[in-house]
């Protein structure tokens, strides 16, 4: 394999001349030896120590990334939409994985910051742990201070650049059209009581349904992991304690989906029986039976922002981007049967496309679909 000392006797230059011209300096080098420089590194194939480049160059490249789960389809979106940014301005994306572990991440960052990499960007939820939040700030201020920048998606106790999705807002709107539809006997399926985006989608559920003169009692939520078999399994002790429910909320779509299973394991028919909804709106939301109507965030373009205010090297002013919802319709909602089907209007059908990836459509809090 060639050497820098390789190319640098083939182009008839020194090393520090070589080196200028493969890592990209700032210093002045003529066109003649950079022609022939690159002429070397062509001809001898040489591939640069990206460690060494590292040290060698004025900016650093390569962007962190810290998700609580990357094979969670949520993550998953986001990341497609911080590929797409960095992938365009030639960075590399560093994915740390901490399966919610709050410890995790705390030495995601210092690793990251050995790394020097150029910016930190942490893709969960925050959580309530005073603690922890102590620490993560000391430690971000620290990888700050170094000229690194951070961003966050959702609430973080972090001042600095954020990507917000409307999570509240979201949880009004599934609340309104649980109500819409004369839901009374609700069921909650929420993640681990411990994340501020589940205390901000219960929130506002909670609020729509006050607005209704409708409350929500702690004994008809269920935490549990934020996942399928999560949903599954809180789903099953909701409908064991209060087998009258006649809807299901769930606080992301995986775990709509395990009550979807559920339900269909225990022949409960949905949505003629028991309707479910999701929040998230995932791609996998359209493939099952019956397709699930969800909130949706635009996970995609939440990533793309959130690279793209992590990644600017202009003088750093902190700045927020809010991601608001919207509705994606499926066949899984329905009205309750029995009384309370005749207590409330009913309503036409508005359809609308789904927006394109990117695209601004779908930052207004819109109901669209047809609701038996």
């Amino acid at each position: 394999m060639a050497t820098l000392s390789d190319v640098a006797r083939r182009a008839g230059v020194s090393p520090a001349t070589a080196s200028r011209v493969i890592n990209g300096s700032s210093k002045p080098v003529t066109e003649e030896l950079r022609e022939r420089v690159l002429r070397a590194v062509a001809e001898l194939q040489y591939v640069p120590n990206a460690h060494a480049q590292l040290l060698a160059r004025s900016h650093r490249g390569a962007v962190g990334v810290i998700v609580h789960d990357v094979s969670d389809p949520y993550f998953s979106e986001i990341t497609r939409g911080l590929q797409r940014v960095a992938t365009d301005q030639g960075r590399l994306l560093m994915i740390c994985n901490s399966y919610r572990d709050p410890e995790r991440e705390l030495e995601y960052v210092e690793l990251l910051r050995g790394q020097q990499v150029a910016a930190i960007i942490l893709a969960g939820s925050g959580y309530h742990d005073a603690d922890f939040t102590r620490l993560l700030n000391g430690k971000l201020a620290a990888y700050e201070a170094t000229g690194g920048r951070v961003a966050v998606i959702g609430r973080h106790e972090h001042s600095g650049d954020a990507v917000m999705p409307d999570n509240r807002g979201g949880g009004e709107l599934l609340g309104r059209e649980l109500c819409r539809l004369g839901h009374e006997r609700i069921g909650v399926v929420a993640g681990p009581r411990v994340l501020t985006t589940i205390t901000d989608r219960l929130a506002g559920l909670r609020a729509a349904l006050a607005d209704h003169g409708r409350e929500l009692p702690e004994h008809r939520i269920r935490y549990a992991d934020f996942d399928r078999d999560g949903g599954a399994g809180a789903t099953a002790e909701l409908l064991d304690a209060e087998p009258g429910l006649t809807a299901i909320a769930a606080l992301n779509d995986s775990m709509a989906i395990g009550a979807l299973a559920l339900l269909r394991a225990r022949a409960v028919p949905v949505p003629q029986q028991v309707s479910v909804f999701g929040f998230d709106d995932m791609p996998v939301a359209r493939d099952v039976t019956p397709a699930l109507t969800t909130v949706r965030l635009p996970l995609v373009e939440m990533g793309a922002r959130a690279m793209a205010l992590a990644s600017t090297r202009e003088p750093r002013i902190p700045g927020s981007s809010r991601s608001r919802p919207n509705w994606s319709v499926g066949t899984a909602p329905a009205p309750p049967r029995g009384e309370a089907a005749g207590r409330w209007p009913t309503v036409g059908t508005a359809r609308r496309r789904r927006p394109a990836e990117g695209s601004s459509a779908g930052t207004e809090n819109v109901i669209v679909g047809d609701h038996r």
